[in-house]
């Protein structure tokens, strides 16, 4: 009985660093600000038929409305109340996405904002996505209700009532985020009315949840709200299934709170994995590809069973959260896409995409003074639809690197070579790599000024690959570059130093 027990309380804490994801499928992406109904024809016609495996989508539950500037992205983190109402769409439209993927095969994991309310200055009134009224000076939240005695007002010790000393634990976590009013997470009744919030949306279907500003949170609190949600529905997951968490914790080394106080309670982003990786891709501080041989855990980052990983994300692309200048993005278009095919060819972490929207940058004194822009918008503030062009690209300025060929043909790839080792690991020393996944699947780089021209070893079986990178295989023909492996496993790669990229992948599943 004893046995039994322990059995069962092991499954229960190792249940949410699971995905829950579709068997054969590994990576999630996020597809920041689309709208509801968007996202559940692009589960429909674009990320089952290629592989993905579930969506991360922004805050759901009604927020402030911000004129000032013009609708920017971040009011998605001003909350005002748990009715779901965005301009993403209402509940219904939410419900409605939630089916549709699921009954696809891909998963809906929602960005919960459970650390605070609206700013302090957020006024009063009616300006929120439901049209809920409000009282940010006194603390009122009728549709939640939060009233003046469920805020760490009382309990923060600045001057201000904000953050000041990021090396104060107490600060970081009872004082107030950038003016956020800041919920006090240690009451019962709190801790159950976010409980109940997140307990909705797992009876509509949904997968998981990225705990926003966790580092703000005490771990204990988040652990306390964590026990008290329900399994996820049993119409799309097994009986027993617990929802999958990842907690934002940004922790570049040197602050008082480490990521390593919340593995206990599901996996944690790895923010650390985006900075170097960028720095090691554009060859900054001496950084060269050869060195990622023990790239991991071997570089400082996370226990590999609770990361969560990813190239860039909403807030670092802008120079927000970690955003250090080594990160790559969209902007970077050649680079980046050596750094999402690196990230999705490596078996480290749990594996995240990003999907953006353009917008005009402009520097002031090294800062975007832009990076407020959020989603392109009609003429009457509404969220433009993604249009999908005769090319598979998105229009209305939706930058979709999902649907990029590269990104979209190494989904695949992680894939087809998951469960599979690190093998045949070769390097010239400085910037041109390669490796293998088992016998599963190969990927060579050249990030040097000078052509590559080598025959490597790549564990596969004999035959004709089509390289996924350039093009991919379409029936009985590659659409881009062939690689022919020997007998013995080995094949020869070329790469030009100014290809548009400058690497090529290999996998079962691309064998003619």
């Amino acid at each position: 009985m004893k046995l039994l027990l322990l059995l069962l309380l092991s499954g229960l804490c190792s249940a949410q660093y699971n995905p829950n994801y579709r068997s054969g499928r590994t990576t999630m992406v996020h597809l920041f600000e689309w709208r509801w109904a968007d996202i559940a024809a692009e589960c429909e016609r674009y990320l089952a038929p290629n592989g993905f495996a579930g969506v991360q989508v922004s805050p759901p539950n009604e927020n402030l409305i911000i004129t000032s500037p013009n609708r920017p992205w971040w009011e998605r983190y001003q909350p005002i109340s748990y009715k779901i109402c965005t301009r993403s769409g209402n509940e219904q439209q939410f419900r409605d996405m939630v089916t549709r993927c699921n009954n696809v095969g891909v998963f809906i994991y929602v960005d919960a904002v459970i650390n605070h309310m609206c700013g302090a200055g957020g006024g009063s009134g009616t300006r929120s996505t439901c049209g809920s009224n409000y009282n940010a000076g006194s603390r009122d939240f009728p549709a939640v209700p939060y009233s003046n005695l469920d805020f760490n007002d009382g309990k923060c010790k600045t001057a201000s009532g904000n953050i000041e000393n990021y090396g104060d634990v107490y600060q970081v976590r009872d004082c107030r985020l950038v003016s956020l009013l800041d919920l006090a997470l240690e009451k019962d009744y709190v801790r159950g009315k976010i409980a109940d919030y997140l307990n909705n949306l797992i009876s509509i279907g949904v997968a998981g949840f990225r705990f926003d500003a966790s580092k703000h949170m005490w771990p204990g609190d988040i652990k306390t709200i964590i026990n008290r949600l329900n399994n996820l529905n049993t119409q799309w997951f097994h009986g027993g299934s617990r929802p999958f968490i990842f907690q934002e914790v940004i922790d570049l080394g040197g602050e008082a709170i480490s990521a390593n106080e919340y593995y206990g309670n599901g996996r944690v982003t790895e923010f650390k994995y985006g900075a170097k990786l960028g720095n090691v891709i554009r060859k900054w501080n001496g950084e060269r590809m050869s060195y990622l041989r023990n790239w991991g855990e071997g570089w400082g980052l996370m226990p590999n069973d609770r990361a969560l990983v990813f190239v860039d994300n909403h807030d670092n692309q802008r120079g927000h959260g970690a955003g250090g200048a080594s990160i790559l993005t969209f902007f970077d278009a050649r680079l980046y896409k050596m750094g999402v095919g690196f990230m999705l060819a490596h078996p480290y972490g749990s594996a995240r995409v990003m999907s953006s929207y353009r917008w005009t940058r402009n520097f002031v004194n090294g800062q975007d003074v832009n990076d407020w822009i959020g989603p392109p918008i009609n003429s009457d503030g509404s969220t433009k639809s993604v249009t999908i062009n005769a090319d598979s690209t998105c229009g209305n300025d939706w930058v979709c690197e999902h649907r990029w060929r590269q990104i979209k043909n190494m989904v695949i790839f992680r894939n087809t070579v998951d469960g599979q080792g690190l093998t045949n690991w070769w390097e010239n020393g400085g910037n041109q790599i390669a490796f293998g996944r088992g016998n599963r699947g190969f990927i060579i780089f050249n990030n040097e000024s000078s052509n590559m021209d080598v025959t490597l070893n790549t564990g596969l079986s004999a035959g004709t690959y089509c390289d996924v990178i350039s093009g991919q295989k379409e029936g009985t023909r590659c659409t881009g570059t062939q690689i022919t492996v020997s007998s013995s496993g080995s094949a020869r790669f070329t790469i030009s130093s100014s290809a548009d990229d400058p690497f090529i992948a290999i996998h079962v599943n691309a064998k003619l």
